[in-house]
């Protein structure tokens, strides 16, 4: 199975992925563009704070590539689209943890700050939360495809308590059934 045949292209879930996906990825691109402007050296580990965020250039430059997947991401749609937010979804947070344990360290070539790492977890549960939704819950109606694909031998229908045969479902709801009587008319 194809993730493309899971879900319909004209679903009203594919639209949710797409616009989380744009609406990230301008955000992600305009930080870019704030961290090119002023024209930061590529791993000055004491850059200049955009947005209230620390940058250089190869931070500008990682938020202008992923800006630009998530916008791909966006012009395609559909699962593509929402496994990718989850993806990227996922890359955010585990950076925001490994930046986390690299604060004020050589290693810290991006110069990530406290309000970077924060802004990455934030952004990345944001994304993930695009790519989930309506994937991801306990509660999907019937008619979602996901629910579809969990279910697959299972339909709407099905779900509702199977009638004993012979029985009248108003009469199941009271607790009585056809079947042989004593000579009171209670079920043997």
């Amino acid at each position: 199975m194809k993730l493309r045949e899971e879900l319909p292209v004209d679903h009203h879930l594919a639209t949710v992925y797409r616009y989380g996906a744009a609406f990230c990825g301008l955000v992600l691109l305009t930080f870019a563009g704030l961290g090119f402007a002023d024209a930061l050296s590529p791993f000055d580990t004491s850059g200049d704070t955009i947005a209230g965020m620390t940058t250089n250039v190869a931070l500008s430059v990682i938020s202008a590539v992923v800006g630009c997947a998530l916008l791909v991401g966006a012009v395609i749609g559909g699962n593509f689209a929402s496994a990718l937010n989850m993806t990227i979804g996922g890359l955010f947070v585990l950076s925001g943890f490994a930046h986390t344990f690299v604060l004020d360290r050589p290693a810290n070539i991006l110069d990530f700050g406290m309000t970077n790492v924060i802004f990455s977890y934030v952004m990345g549960l944001l994304i993930a939360t695009f790519g989930m939704y309506g994937r991801v819950s306990s509660r999907l109606p019937h008619d979602n495809p996901y629910w579809r694909r969990r279910h697959a031998g299972r339909t709407a229908g099905e779900t509702k308590a199977p009638a004993l045969p012979g029985a009248e479902p108003r009469a199941l709801a009271r607790g009585e059934g056809r079947g042989p009587r004593d000579g009171r008319g209670a079920l043997r």
